[in-house]
């Protein structure tokens, strides 16, 4: 098995770099000790080059693998010391004059234990690093074969510019057009039934299952009065699958309370089957189970679910027959999925390297034989193709073809087998940048099926040391170009994008994550505890633990480990496993609880408070709602996220936290905002300030954060006409630094009409903005915005001659014109109802401009009468709709390049707002047989709210 380099080679090269950074500090050491430390830093960087020639295709023996554990355990051990010399000496005073002699003085004497200490474990450190070098030499581990080819982009990620700005899931699925039209007479046959229906989709991994069971789940949701997803996957737990259903159903009430979801929490089994017969009861329901590994797993998620008199349809994907079979002794329906034709192969193989000819290749025909007709498989090795194709000058794609079929085994064939799949896997893995490996690793650190937000996960590289600035670019852009680099290799799936049309979320398929945990368990990277996979409990020192459930047997689990050593903590929904074990973590860097809801004791975030050495904390979406005064003793905290809690304000000593890189903050369904204070205002290494509320004149500090890129001002209050112009001010200041992105929701309270629209010095370099609140027309300077892609919009300023206006913007991607219902009055509504007017009773979108708007937005409680004219928007491929009440919606086919509808119509829509739905779902169908072609198709939704007047 070829020598995994990822995680090595990563802890060798991030060590390589700190020891550089402490040799050019100023620390007093123990006499000898710097000598110990430039020595251990050599050695090292031997190390790493020695690491970064290892080549593939080379079968390394046990020797060599035992000596990269070693190397990567002594570079650890020695980047806990490192790290732990800046805790223990870092206030050591500076400077010149008499008291400052005492004090140096005073300083020395209190901290020569210290000090010895540090000498004693750098000189233990130093001798384990000579050993791991003779030892190579003793064993021969150097004396690798001679030959085979360099690994591609072996020194990071290829230079690939940017990839385009794009719309996900515009496109059906390749190879489940004739599924998808079998199966619909499975759910047009159950519209008038009584009965519970079933259906079983089987199939191999990496058939595609859930991908075409997520098309259905789209496609008819809409005619189910409630629908609802869970995954059921290897380690069932019926608790955890019902409690899922309950909480999505929940949610799609009209009724619903954020209260009662912490309720559901607390429920048993009894409790949650008579809970979730209650929300079914008289509704048409839809179910769909995701990869169910039993027949009594399935047995018991069937006995579970309630039966009406208005029928219900459960879907389920498995990848074993005999569950298929229980489904069948039920009277259901089972549909065996097949691989793809070697036709269909080839077609989904030119999605992804579009500049293969029309006709299948020699080269392409082989290498596709050897894929088996698996879609995951072909992508994968697509993805491999044409990462070659990108970071080399041979453009002939048949060469990479033929290069990629000698490496890969003669034994892959049409019955490819889960060891086959794995050979593929492994050989795509090897292909990849040392520095993308540690990248893909990491996402062992998050659970099967989970939806993985891209700024979450480079945020975290960066926090890890994975990644560093290169080649001109900040450790931001180049964190991008890794995550734009496993998505363009396939290893990583995009699920969502956000409305400027950068990946917003992503999901590993199931194998690519089985095989990355066991080898993030053979390198000691990661440890998994309470995941679908069982991963051996760990014979080395645990490094990074990742914690995905928290029951009883984590929690024991967790309390045998050596916890002193882990850098990386990340706990998934419950904390309770950890509340004993919390002080063991020592030198903790990144800790992520996000939706963890057991954190709301005061004493938990103390203890948190304690870990000096966090760069990176994450309370998003936990129960907290004040964060201690301890926080300042986190010095080297960057990112603290703590959006959707109950966090109003800072304590006064965030002013210590000069690092501080992003504060995320606010939660906005809640209209809840963190209180700007002057405190913030001296974090002055701020790039990031988001969910803000600006009371009075506090907003003249903003000047101050002069390195801010992002800001989101979600509230204005006790503001005069003197406050308008500081905050306009301020404003203008940041948007002459260093400002990208500015979302102001003024409460109504004027300062758009009335201040920021008169701007004489715009936030001309933006790439967003968004501007929620009254605007009765756009600000004037908006058109001198030339880099703007995304621009959101309140209501109030809809009228055709604002379209006309904002046509002439050359980057714009996405428009969208928003108006939160909770703010909603009849003032509002009558301005609303005045633009209309004043655009002849229809918003009219000309024939003007737009050249590259491909995603339009319409979100508000009542929607005027849209018209689109010919040649509107001609890029346009999606068009979204968010409504109570609706006019109409004229001249869909006019939208030349349109490929989606979005319907998202709120829970307390009226019986006439349906008729009109079905207008523009006629209009789609009608469009669809002029053109012959599926596109637009329309995908429905419903929103929760609660009743309200209009």
């Amino acid at each position: 098995m070829d020598l995994v380099v990822g995680a090595s080679s990563g802890a060798v090269k991030s060590l390589v770099n700190k020891l550089g950074s402490l040799l050019a500090q100023e620390y007093t050491l123990i006499a000898g000790v710097r000598d110990d430390i430039q020595y251990i830093n050599d050695e090292l960087a031997s190390m790493q080059a020695f690491l970064s020639k290892l080549t593939r295709g080379v079968a390394h023996d046990e020797q060599r693998q035992d000596w990269m554990k070693q190397v990567r355990e002594v570079a650890y051990d020695i980047e806990d010391c490192i790290d732990d010399v800046g805790h223990r000496l870092g206030g050591e005073p500076r400077g010149a004059g008499g008291l400052l002699s005492l004090r140096r003085a005073w300083y020395l004497t209190a901290t020569l234990y210290e000090r010895r200490c540090i000498a004693a474990d750098i000189r233990n450190l130093k001798r384990r690093a000579q050993h791991v070098s003779e030892r190579r030499t003793r064993y021969g581990v150097e004396n690798l074969p001679a030959g085979g080819s360099s690994l591609a982009g072996a020194n990071g990620p290829s230079d690939r510019p940017a990839p385009p700005l794009q719309l996900i899931g515009n496109t059906e699925p390749v190879g489940m057009e004739a599924a998808i039209s079998e199966l619909e007479e499975w759910f047009s046959e159950g519209k008038h039934g009584t009965q519970q229906r079933f259906l079983a989709i089987v199939g191999f991994g990496g058939l595609g299952k859930t991908t075409l069971a997520m098309a259905l789940y789209r496609k008819f949701g809409d005619e189910f009065d409630r629908r609802a997803f869970v995954l059921a996957s290897q380690k069932f737990h019926l608790q955890t699958v019902l409690r899922n259903l309950v909480r999505q159903f929940h949610e799609q009430q009209a009724d619903a309370s954020q209260d009662a979801l912490h309720e559901i929490d607390e429920l048993g089994d009894e409790a949650l089957k008579k809970k979730l017969s209650n929300q079914l009861k008289d509704k048409r329901y839809h179910i769909l189970i995701d990869d169910i590994w039993s027949v009594s797993a399935w047995e018991n998620i069937r006995d579970s679910l309630p039966k009406n008199d208005k029928g219900g349809s459960i879907a389920v994907t498995t990848r074993f027959k005999s569950v298929a079979e229980a489904c069948r002794r039920q009277q259901g329906k089972v549909y065996e999925l097949m691989a793809l034709s070697e036709e269909t192969s080839y077609k989904l193989l030119r999605q992804i390297i579009t500049c293969v000819p029309d006709d299948p290749t020699d080269g392409a025909k082989t290498v596709l034989k050897k894929c088996g007709g698996l879609p995951l498989v072909i992508i994968v090795v697509a993805g491999l193709v044409a990462s070659k194709m990108k970071s080399n000058t041979n453009p002939e794609v048949d060469s990479h073809l033929v290069e990629v079929n000698k490496d890969l085994s003669d034994d892959l064939g049409n019955n490819l087998t889960t060891e086959g799949v794995t050979h593929i896997l492994n050989h795509c893995y090897n292909h990849l940048p040392a520095d993308l490996k540690t990248c893909l690793l990491y996402l062992t650190m998050f659970p099967k099926g989970c939806c993985i937000s891209r700024k979450r996960l480079i945020r975290r590289w960066i926090a890890e040391g994975f990644i560093a600035e290169k080649h001109g670019k900040t450790v931001e852009e180049v964190a991008e170009d890794c995550f734009n680099e496993l998505i363009g290799r396939n290893l990583v799936r995009p699920t969502n994008n956000s409305s400027n049309g950068k990946v917003k979320s992503c999901q590993i398929h199931d194998m690519v994550l089985e095989y990355i945990v066991s080898k993030s368990s053979d390198e000691n990277f990661i440890t998994v505890i309470g995941g679908h996979w069982q991963t051996p409990f760990p014979s080395y020192k645990v490094r990074r633990l990742s914690v995905q459930k928290s029951g009883r047997q984590e929690k024991e689990t967790v309390e045998r480990m050596k916890l002193s050593h882990v850098r990386s903590l990340t706990a998934m929904g419950s904390f309770k496993a950890l509340h004993s074990t919390l002080l063991k973590f020592q030198i903790l860097q990144v800790l992520d609880l996000e939706g963890c809801k057991d954190l709301s004791h005061s004493y938990q975030l103390k203890k948190i408070c304690n870990m000096h050495q966090l760069k990176y904390l994450s309370l998003r979406r936990t129960d907290i709602g004040k964060i201690p005064k301890k926080i300042s003793r986190l010095e080297y905290l960057e990112i603290l996220d703590i959006r959707e809690t109950n966090v109003k304000k800072l304590p006064s000593s965030v002013e210590n936290l000069e690092r501080m890189v992003h504060l995320l903050t606010g939660n906005k369904s809640k209209q809840i905002a963190l209180e700007l204070t002057e405190e913030i205002t001296k974090m002055t290494a701020l790039q990031t300030l988001s969910g803000i509320e600006i009371c009075g004149s506090s907003s003249a500090a903003l000047q101050n954060l002069t390195n801010l890129k992002k800001l989101k001002i979600y509230k204005l209050e006790n503001f005069n006409e003197r406050d308008h112009e500081l905050l306009l001010s301020a404003i203008e200041h940041l948007s002459s630094c260093s400002l990208k992105f500015l979302a102001i929701d003024d409460s109504f309270r004027g300062f758009l009409d009335s201040s920021l629209s008169s701007s004489q010095a715009p936030p001309e370099h933006l790439y967003t903005l968004e501007l929620s609140g009254m605007l009765s027309e756009v600000p004037r300077w908006i058109k001198s915005l030339h880099n703007l892609e995304k621009l959101t919009l309140s209501l109030t300023s809809l009228t055709t001659a604002t379209l006309q206006t904002l046509s002439s913007l050359p980057e714009l991607f996405s428009l969208i014109f928003s108006l939160d219902a909770t703010k909603n009055s009849s003032n509002v509504l009558k301005i609303v109802g005045k633009n209309t007017l004043e655009s002849g009773g229809k918003i009219f979108v000309r024939d003007e401009g737009f050249k590259k708007l491909k995603l339009l937005r319409f979100a508000a409680p009542a929607l005027p009468p849209l018209s689109f004219l010919e040649g509107a928007m001609p890029e346009l491929q999606r068009l979204e709709l968010r409504f109570r009440t609706i006019e109409c919606v004229y001249g869909l086919e006019n939208l030349s390049s349109l490929q989606q509808v979005f319907l998202t119509v709120s829970s307390q829509a009226p019986d006439d707002a349906k008729a009109k739905i079905s207008q523009v779902k006629r209009q789609v169908s009608l469009i669809q047989k002029a053109k012959n072609s599926p596109n637009p198709n329309v995908v429905m939704d419903e929103y929760n709210e609660l009743p309200k007047e209009l």
